[in-house]
């Protein structure tokens, strides 16, 4: 047979997408803070039954099989299960690099040193504001004072400090004294992650956006502290959607590098994906997650670009954005396949513009509505 004559393809298989790089394993939707712009799904008591310990040994030695790298563990707040020293430790063997997000809620020393002993790599400790009655307002709870003290075994147990502080209007400007506090700890990592809208955050988007003067001015200040610090600490500053000029590429793009596990075992392209209508979210316990991964129709519904919109069809980014966040475009237009309305080129730009302008009133006059079970139980009956 003449090779030459032989198409490229015949002469070997069609290569094959690469598996996730980062596993999420959302443990529990159970938290005891009770924060007003927690991305959890409004109606999380609705949930399934949590994945048992077996469960989700599976999906971890699953997704290494595939290539995943990272293992991270959040919630709610993971250390209400009491198995996540087996998770991690069974991830480490395995060779995944370990990730706890926390609120601090439940880390005690001793369970700190099990931790560690299990092979734990990273702890992200969240704080809410810089002062005991800002924190524990925005959470409604007391947990400020355990915060720090978490932030000083975190550190007397030899892990970097790494501290993450949503940003929003009522603590925007407490920014200088909340990266101060974050120096005092000696923490070597700041995330100062501004409101995403999602989850309870999208229902208190008018009592939590910031104006853009107060954003602006936030910039500066941590600008000022990245000098005065140098290397002594990293500050990142993660800029809302909604004041971007361009939309931001979901997960570094739907169903290639980021998978996500619920609670009840549902497997996400992204953190807030169970949101959208109409799609069929595989169970775990249902389905490999090799199957999930490259041939689900949820996995494949928005990956790539073949299915954009016409207005992002002729765009020179539609490779760089891939038409921006699908949960935004759902909550924003009711289209899960729409363009991203934070691209000034979206046919529904003016629903950003009308938003932000109300921000710039500042009124404030919004109750907010904070994340507790009985809340999400009525918010599910109204969805």
């Amino acid at each position: 047979m003449d090779t030459l004559l032989v198409p490229p393809e015949a002469l070997q298989p069609a290569a094959r997408r690469p598996g996730p790089l980062w596993l999420l394993a959302e443990v529990t939707y159970r938290c005891p803070l009770h924060c007003a712009f927690c991305y959890n799904p409004v109606d999380f008591a609705a949930a399934g039954p949590e994945l048992s310990t077996d469960d989700w040994l599976s999906v971890i030695r699953q997704a290494r099989t595939m290539g995943a790298a990272q293992f991270g563990i959040s919630g709610g707040e993971p250390l209400l299960r009491d198995d996540i020293e087996i998770l991690v430790a069974e991830a480490r063997r395995l060779g995944f690099y370990t990730n706890l997000i926390t609120s601090g809620v439940g880390l005690t020393e001793a369970r700190l040193a099990a931790l560690k002993e299990a092979g734990l790599d990273h702890i992200q400790l969240s704080f809410q504001d810089a002062t005991r009655e800002a924190n524990d307002l925005i959470t409604n709870t007391r947990t400020f004072d355990l915060k720090r003290k978490v932030a000083a075994l975190t550190k007397a147990a030899g892990y970097p400090t790494v501290i993450n502080c949503v940003l929003h209007r009522s603590n925007i400007d407490h920014l200088d004294r909340i990266i101060e506090m974050a120096a005092e700890i000696g923490a070597e990592y700041l995330e100062l992650a501004n409101t995403q809208y999602h989850g309870w955050a999208f229902l208190n988007r008018e009592a939590l956006m910031p104006s853009a003067a107060q954003l602006a001015e936030a910039e500066a200040v941590t600008e000022r502290w990245r000098q005065k610090l140098g290397k002594k600490m990293r500050i990142l500053f993660v800029t809302p959607d909604y004041q971007s000029k361009k939309p931001k590429k979901c997960m570094n793009g739907w169903g290639e590098v980021f998978l996500s596990v619920t609670p009840d075992g549902l497997a996400l392209p992204c953190h807030t994906a169970r949101m959208l209508p109409g799609l069929d979210f595989p169970d775990v316990r249902e389905h490999a997650l090799d199957w999930i991964w490259h041939d689900s129709p949820l996995f494949n519904r928005f990956r790539g670009t073949a299915w954009l919109p016409d207005t992002c069809q002729s765009c020179e980014d539609k490779d760089k954005d891939h038409g921006g966040c699908r949960c935004q475009a759902f909550m924003l237009t009711g289209n899960a396949g729409a363009t991203d309305p934070v691209c000034p080129k979206s046919p529904d730009h003016a629903l950003i513009e009308a938003t932000l302008a109300s921000a710039e009133r500042q009124d404030n006059c919004h109750p907010l509505v904070f994340r507790d079970p009985k809340a999400s139980k009525a918010l599910g009956r109204a969805f």
